[in-house]
């Protein structure tokens, strides 16, 4: 058996995560008060109590997932060692994997998020954008949904769900058009903006300069890219560079599942809140096993498993 880690993105917080793992193990509680002292806030007191509006915040919300993920990997690795064949993650769940495998230490990734989601705000501020999430579309009803509305694909979640980004009126536009393309569902998301799109393009440019301070290596396992589907490379130059372009480009999590597939990984163990991307997982491939690790019952049910 062989198994990948992945890591949770945005959209998966709630307030209280990482607590329980904090108050069990000293380890995890040094990791949250290190994190309050390179972010210069209170960090873990918002995981751990909220209020869910502070939790929602980019610029909170990444480091803070972050923060709860990489905990959880450190407690599954106490307890029980695991040598992952490859990791991955969505979006800034990528980040986390980059960690894992030691291309950046855990200060530098808290920092790079902190910022990279203060950009992407910033960015969602300046020009009125959202997204769309697109269920049961063909290819080429995907295709004529964007070039009907001027909506870029932001998401592939699976071949079955896709997600879109947009301005306000072609987020609008795309939901009337897919009922005329026959398409089978179109739900507009509650996100701060289009992500994964043109739209970010003023946070790529100013994240540039920040990973140009932050000191990257090569990956110690493979890590997969969102935007190719596939490893990235072991130049850490070249890492740096697809990181800038994942914040304008596709993320392609069912390219990456594949690629995790064909690696020989039949378990994948999601390391943070919530189980979203075991989900998607499950439903790319149902014969793929899925572990998660979110809280102690859930790391007490994945040390049993693995």
């Amino acid at each position: 058996m062989s198994y990948c880690c992945i890591f949770a993105g945005q959209g998966a917080q709630i307030p209280g995560m990482g607590k329980d793992f904090a108050e069990a193990d000293a380890e995890a509680m040094a990791l949250f008060d290190k994190a309050n002292a390179v972010l210069g806030f209170d960090l873990k007191k918002i995981c751990f109590e909220g209020p869910a509006e502070e939790l929602t915040k980019s610029n909170v919300c990444q480091p803070a997932i972050f923060v709860t993920s990489y905990a959880a990997y450190l407690a599954l690795q106490k307890r029980k060692k695991v040598d992952f064949a490859c990791a991955a993650g969505l979006s800034l769940g990528e980040w986390g994997a980059l960690c894992a495998a030691g291309v950046l230490d855990f200060d530098s990734t808290l920092k790079v998020l902190e910022a990279r989601g203060r950009f992407m705000q910033e960015a969602c501020e300046a020009t009125p954008s959202g997204m769309i999430a697109i269920v049961g579309a063909t290819p080429d009803q995907l295709k004529a949904l964007c070039e009907k509305t001027g909506c870029t694909v932001a998401n592939v979640n699976s071949a079955a769900q896709q997600v879109l980004s947009g301005s306000k009126d072609a987020i609008a536009a795309a939901a009337t058009a897919a009922k005329e393309l026959g398409i089978r569902r179109a739900i507009p998301l509650a996100t701060a903006g289009g992500f994964h799109s043109p739209f970010m393009a003023p946070a790529r440019e100013k994240l540039a300069p920040i990973l140009d301070t932050v000191a990257f290596s090569a990956p110690k396992f493979p890590v997969l890219s969102n935007v190719t589907g596939q490893p990235h490379s072991s130049d850490p130059g070249a890492i740096k560079a697809m990181m800038l372009e994942q914040v304008t480009g596709t993320t392609n999590w069912a390219a990456d599942v594949e690629t995790a597939k064909a690696l020989g990984c039949t378990t994948f163990v999601e390391f943070g809140p919530g189980k979203v991307l075991s989900g998607l997982v499950k439903k790319i491939d149902a014969a793929l096993t899925t572990a998660n690790v979110g809280d102690l019952a859930s790391l007490e049910a994945t040390v049993a498993a693995v």
